[in-house]
């Protein structure tokens, strides 16, 4: 049994700084790559990066690049998810994820395992 727990999601101001961490417990040797997506409300999940576990190739949508760092802890099966620099637009329902299917992958069928989610909600 696979568990993605995702945590420190908050409340923040525009421009503040948010770090995300996905704890993996259970069948993890089975992870290909490990993602973050976001879902806005009223909105479909949005891809935000991901992290290839064999490589530790970060790879990210464009308006998050420069501000997010995704990074893998394999001793604690942990990924961050660090945000710089929060926009307004950033405000979502943050999901980890993790995929058995490919290194690369970029869209919400390549992932096999979700976790609830954490709230993130940026103020002007």
């Amino acid at each position: 049994q696979v568990q993605l727990v995702e945590s420190g999601g908050g409340l923040v101001q525009v421009g503040d700084s948010l770090r995300l961490s996905c704890a993996a417990s259970g069948r993890t040797f089975s992870f290909r790559a490990m993602g973050w997506f976001r879902q806005a409300p009223g909105k479909e999940h949005t891809f935000v990066g991901a992290i290839s576990r064999s490589s530790n190739t970060t790879y990210y949508r464009d308006s998050a690049k420069g501000r997010f760092t995704i990074s893998g802890e394999d001793a604690k099966n942990t990924v961050y998810l660090q945000m710089n620099n929060l926009r307004s637009e950033d405000t979502a329902v943050y999901h980890c994820a993790a995929s058995t299917y490919t290194d690369y992958p970029v869209a919400f069928h390549q992932y096999h395992y979700w976790g609830q989610g954490t709230q993130v909600t940026v103020s002007s």
